[in-house]
């Protein structure tokens, strides 16, 4: 029986310019080394960028891009019977996001070219139509989940 008080959830901070929590969670994934205002530069410039293209709100641009990629079943690696079975597991909406938001980048690091504002917001175009490297690495999750759905007993 655990000693420990409940833990407390920490609510997001919103980000300066949009006051949305979803692009601060964005700015603080794409951090490296520290370096926030460079994040922050990084972002913004992408949906500048976005807006340019697009001719509308970069924010619903961002949701969209999440809801498509946002997956609802994982693997995970269980151990039964001596061996490691990759069991389908179907996850929670912040999980998602989470997992969304982490292919999102991958993905656009990913890409080839220019700066990392430009691959962002092309992936953030891909994503919200529905190609890119983001929704193939969720229909890859997906097929596999279906694969292994025969261990779905071991959860």
């Amino acid at each position: 029986m655990s000693r420990r008080g409940t833990a407390e959830k920490k609510t997001a901070k919103s980000d300066p310019i949009y006051r949305n929590r979803l692009v601060n969670t964005m700015i603080n994934r794409i951090l490296k080394d520290g370096k926030k205002a460079l994040a922050y530069q990084i972002l913004y410039r992408a949906m500048k960028k976005l807006q340019q293209k697009e001719k509308r709100n970069p924010l619903s641009v961002l949701r969209q891009a999440i809801r498509k990629v946002t997956p609802d079943i994982a693997i995970k690696a269980r151990r039964a019977r001596g061996s490691t079975f990759r069991v389908p597991i179907e996850i929670g909406s912040t999980q998602g996001k989470a997992l969304a938001i982490r292919w999102l980048l991958a993905a656009s690091r990913k890409r080839t070219g220019q700066n990392m504002a430009c691959k962002l917001s092309s992936e953030l175009m891909d994503a919200a139509k529905g190609k890119g490297g983001a929704i193939r690495k969720k229909e890859e999750t997906h097929k596999m989940a279906a694969a292994s759905r025969t261990f779905a007993h071991l959860r």
